[in-house]
């Protein structure tokens, strides 16, 4: 049986301070929703630029030329480069529309969007807190000992209570 995929998928980010944890816990949350049949997507925000196209190979050399989007495709993966030039940064709604059906879209980064969000924390910033001035982060996952909270706050290695969390609050 073919599984139905929503084309207008819950959203639900992971933020946090720089090397606080999150592209790992992304990582092992996107290995347990699949693990329990979800399709998931992934969306990660990058403040630096970045190449997924690198020098002398052909998707390089057609962006270095001016192509606005560039396309790569196999058998196995696509790819789709677009060039920004002189445009703002695209909103993370802009980029929700391209990303296609699936069951769940888990977000890095995004500290500003309005999405429920789990906050990573990890002892280098716990005196760095996002969810006192954030409505939308929902629980705290930290690394190391847990400090008082008010949010609900899990274990980061603890991923399928993190998973299971997620699951009741996109439901």
């Amino acid at each position: 049986m073919e599984q139905k995929l929503n084309s207008n998928p819950p959203v639900f980010g992971i933020t946090g301070w720089k090397n606080s944890g999150k592209t790992t816990l992304m990582e092992r949350l996107i290995e347990e929703f699949t693990i329990r049949g979800l399709a998931v997507s992934a969306i990660k925000h990058a403040h630096h630029s970045f190449d997924i196209d690198h020098v002398n190979r052909d998707s390089y050399k057609f962006r270095s030329a001016g192509a606005r989007r560039t396309a790569i495709v196999s058998r196995n993966r696509w790819a789709m480069i677009h060039e920004l030039r002189e445009e703002e940064e695209p909103p993370l709604a802009e980029i929700l529309q391209h990303i296609g059906a699936c069951d769940l879209v888990l977000v890095e980064g995004y500290k500003r969007e309005s999405t429920m969000k789990i906050e990573v924390r990890n002892p280098e910033n716990n005196n760095r807190i996002l969810s006192t001035d954030d409505p939308n982060i929902v629980a705290v996952a930290f690394q190391g000992e847990m400090e008082e909270e008010v949010l609900p706050s899990f274990d980061v290695d603890d991923v399928s209570k993190i998973a299971d969390f997620i699951q009741q609050q996109i439901s």
